[in-house]
């Protein structure tokens, strides 16, 4: 009968090992973000975001189960983890490959909700209450990081709140360049901050792509490997 390889078993182990120490390090950091008032205030997190730090943690813990699973199995030859390891590895593969496939053909629709998110926020841009007042101050910053002006129609979305301070004014040194543009008589900003928010995403959607690919083709090596490993333990 044909023995195990003791190169792809210590492969195996190897590989997951390492899965289970990513797995362990975004469980913790992620707790660490969720629990700690601290951590939330130095990284400017706030209730909103919950949602994301708990998928984290969901992701975390789902990853620290699948690296066990794949360690034990391997180094202990076990069939039973092995094929929950494949399992549970292809259903995230499945996963993985059906969310890409839903983000490219509703990624119209996910834009034309953007666009819907960002003119309900004009209404906090025109607004004179003291928690719209806050969300103008973080906004007025996003502004001078980002060269631009109001989310969609550019210095219209203040409404009456223009006037006040020098919002959307461009710096001294953008002052001539064609970033800027005449209103009412000031230089500002003639890029909507939605045009900019927009692009962002795009660009960084090939990134997610790219990382995406990535995880794919580890994950296929890792279904191919528990499966090779799992049918010489069979013929073992």
């Amino acid at each position: 009968m044909a023995g195990v390889s003791s190169c792809m078993k210590y492969s195996m182990f190897i590989f997951n090992f390492l899965f289970w120490v990513c797995g362990s390090i975004i469980l913790g950091v992620s707790i660490w973000i969720r629990v700690s008032k601290g951590a939330q205030q130095e990284l400017e997190i706030d209730s909103s975001l919950f949602a994301g730090v708990d998928l984290l943690i969901a992701v975390g813990s789902v990853i620290m189960v699948l690296g066990f699973l794949g360690c034990c199995g391997a180094i202990k030859e076990s069939r039973c983890m092995l094929l929950l390891f494949f399992i549970g590895l292809l259903l995230i593969l499945i996963l993985q490959v059906t969310g890409g496939i839903l983000g490219a053909v509703y990624r119209s629709q996910i834009e034309t909700s953007l666009n819907k998110t960002l003119l309900a926020s004009v209404g906090s841009l025109q607004s004179s209450t003291e928690e719209s007042k806050a969300f103008q101050e973080n906004f007025q910053k996003f502004e001078r990081t980002n060269k631009c002006c109001g989310l969609l129609h550019g210095p219209e979305d203040w409404g009456k709140n223009f006037a006040s301070n020098k919002i959307c004014e461009c710096e001294s040194q953008d002052s001539s360049t064609d970033i800027c543009t005449v209103f009412q008589g000031r230089y500002i900003y003639k890029t909507p901050c939605g045009d900019v928010i927009i692009k962002y995403l795009k660009d960084h959607l090939l990134i997610i792509m790219g990382i995406a690919f990535g995880l794919a083709v580890i994950e296929i090596l890792g279904l191919g490997f528990s499966m090779s490993l799992y049918c010489q333990i069979q013929r073992k």
